[in-house]
């Protein structure tokens, strides 16, 4: 055996020492679901568990309440893993972020104490919103990714897939202001909000005839009047767009905005766009990093992965941006169900989502150190 393979082999066996620890955790945190920026019982559980073992922890961090960071070592090396733990609102854990959090946990457990042998700072970032509100996008502004090389987290999926690739998304939320009147007696006086929204609506049907088919369009009406016999005043909705590249999305974004403006203009309406939250960038897979969890991947019997194209958003597309970065998913469900389904949460405590999590903590323990020992 290698002094490679011994290293390696403790990694694994350390973190199979606190396997029911680390179960522990997620369970928990999966029966307590807890929605975007109100993770306050499982960012303090992660937060706790760490400090337990030893950990630098600062909790809240970055400006938002319910993110944290902790670090061991003290290397020149930094590595970032990474921890959701939001939850879904009335779905609960149905994206399985519970299992994300330990897995994170675990491969730093792993790391600590041969950290600085490695050459590494190994670096927790406990982020919060990432299925609304793009926490992980404002820690990257905050400086929560400021000198880290490699960043790294697992999500389960029902399939396997290593070089995982998303969507660009972006938010919307249109308000229009008209005039109220009494649809009978005096209309012509009204400006009708509804109406602007529908105008609206239907440019953007027509528009997604001229759009490519990997550009996306997709929103809900909020609000269009409250009582028949009142033309309405005010209308809202809620919209998301995607594409597959940030560059796209900019344009994208153009076009669309340019339809809930036209219902302005048609009705006399007044309209008010604005971003609820940044924009999710597109994940950009590290050559480097994805060749090592590859070959660890396999060496823990992993499946062979998927090729995939894009299927999903995520906030750490915009860590991918900035930092050489991996987000291999991995399969808890054989393709029985999918994320945001109801059966998935069950998934994410089944022995099988939580075999995933505990090859996802070793897997991410050895690509860290492989990487460190490349440097």
């Amino acid at each position: 055996m290698t002094a490679a393979d011994g290293l390696k082999t403790a990694l694994r066996e350390r973190v199979l020492a606190h396997r029911d620890d680390l179960l522990s955790l997620s369970r928990r945190i999966h029966a307590h679901p807890e929605t975007a920026f109100a993770e306050h019982r499982a960012a303090g559980w992660c937060a706790e568990f760490l400090r337990g073992h030893g950990f630098d922890v600062t909790a809240p961090a970055y400006g938002l309440d319910t993110a944290f960071a902790a670090t061991t070592g003290s290397g020149p090396v930094t590595v970032a893993v990474v921890c959701e733990y939001d939850a879904l609102p009335g779905l609960g854990h149905a994206c399985g972020h519970n299992l994300i959090a330990a897995a994170g946990l675990g491969a730093a457990l792993a790391l600590a104490p041969h950290a600085d042998e490695l050459g590494l700072t190994v670096r927790v970032l406990g982020t919060p919103a990432e299925e609304r509100g793009a926490g992980k996008a404002l820690m990257l502004q905050a400086g929560a990714f400021d000198g880290v090389e490699a960043a790294m987290m697992v999500h389960p999926c029902p399939f396997e897939v290593a070089e995982f690739r998303s969507f660009a998304l972006g938010t919307l939320s249109v308000a229009y202001t008209g005039r109220a009147a009494h649809p009978s007696l005096n209309p012509h006086e009204g400006r009708n909000a509804a109406d602007a929204l529908t105008v609206a609506q239907v440019a953007l049907g027509l528009l997604r005839q001229q759009l490519p088919p990997q550009w996306k369009v997709h929103g809900v009406t909020t609000g269009a009047g409250t009582a028949p016999n009142q033309i309405p005043d005010r209308a809202t909705a809620e919209y998301e767009i995607r594409a597959s590249a940030a560059e796209d999305l900019r344009e994208l974004r153009e076009r669309v905005e340019a339809c809930f403006r036209a219902g302005a203009l048609a009705t006399g309406c007044e309209v008010e766009l604005t971003r609820p939250e940044p924009d999710y960038l597109d994940f950009r897979t590290d050559a480097e990093l994805i060749a090592l969890w590859r070959d660890n991947a396999r060496a823990l019997g992993r499946p062979e992965p998927l090729q995939r194209e894009p299927f999903a958003c995520t906030d750490m597309g915009n860590v991918s941006h900035a930092v050489p970065s991996i987000h291999p998913v991995l399969d808890i469900t054989g393709g029985a169900c999918g994320p945001h389904e109801a059966e998935f949460a069950d998934a994410a405590v089944s022995p099988r989502g939580e075999r995933a999590l505990l090859d996802g903590a070793v897997g991410m323990a050895w690509t860290a150190a492989d990487f460190a020992s490349r440097r």
